[in-house]
């Protein structure tokens, strides 16, 4: 982990999430706490897997998991296998010194969200877990502005009665920019709650599909607008311009 000073908080931190950060090196974890307490999280911290699989037995043990897998007693592993096995659906963000593709495989087969690698920078480290709160985060059935619905139980989009056809990554897109209406959205933020662990998706590729999605809801009374230097805004469109008719001549 760098030594670099967190960030202030942003709007984005103001509702304080709950971190479990599970991690034996005493000093490690001290440093965890502190980096994420400095971006807004509420952060507790135990050493061992006995004490987080029984905090975990809990609902409200956290909102994201992140879990060191050389533990004393049970290991990470363990402890993901019996979150899993117990139907618990906590993101869990793995750490490890081990850089072996086996260990990284284990850690996701048995139900792991995502890893890093010891030592990684804290940046990354804040955004991971950013990013599994998001994918985590109740998502309304329906989402609606303007003309344009999105049922997400059913995965079908609609201007009014017409149908819209979308591919898979459009429809993430838009969805995602339906839950953030009227506020400003980067590509990199954009990234972060759409994709899967694992895949891969550039800056110019969230352009292309902006763009497609301009296209196929055009005519939604809504409207995908460019911050320029920020990134994107989901609104209602401006109302269209009319002509004022000319004064009548006098009589």
């Amino acid at each position: 982990m760098d030594g670099a000073p967190p960030a202030p908080p942003s709007k984005e931190d103001e509702d304080s999430m709950h971190v479990l950060v599970v991690e034996d090196d005493a000093v490690l974890a001290d440093g965890l706490s502190r980096v994420l307490s400095g971006h807004g999280m509420r952060v507790d911290v135990v050493g061992s897997g006995s004490q987080a699989d029984l905090l975990l037995q809990r609902a409200d043990a956290a909102e994201v998991l992140v879990l060191d897998i050389g533990l004393p007693g049970i290991d990470g592993f363990e402890v993901v296998r019996r979150l899993r096995a117990r139907g618990g659906l906590l993101p869990v963000l793995l750490l490890t010194a081990r850089d072996a593709i086996e260990d990284r495989v284990r850690g996701l087969e048995l139900g792991a969200d995502d890893y890093l690698v010891k030592p990684f920078a804290t940046a990354e480290l804040v955004a991971r877990i950013r990013a599994l709160a998001r994918r985590n985060a109740p998502k309304a059935a329906v989402l609606a502005l303007g003309q344009l619905t999105l049922d997400s139980a059913a995965k079908r989009a609609r201007i009014g009665e017409r149908v819209v056809e979308l591919s898979v990554r459009e429809w993430a897109v838009l969805e995602y920019l339906l839950q953030h209406v009227a506020r400003v959205v980067s590509k990199q933020q954009i990234i972060d709650a759409i994709l899967p662990w694992g895949d891969d998706l550039t800056l110019n590729a969230v352009e292309v599909y902006i763009s497609r999605l301009r296209l196929k809801i055009a005519d939604a009374g809504i409207s995908i607008r460019t911050i320029r230097g920020f990134g994107y805004m989901l609104e209602l469109a401006a109302p269209a311009a009319t002509t004022t008719d000319a004064a009548a001549p006098h009589a």
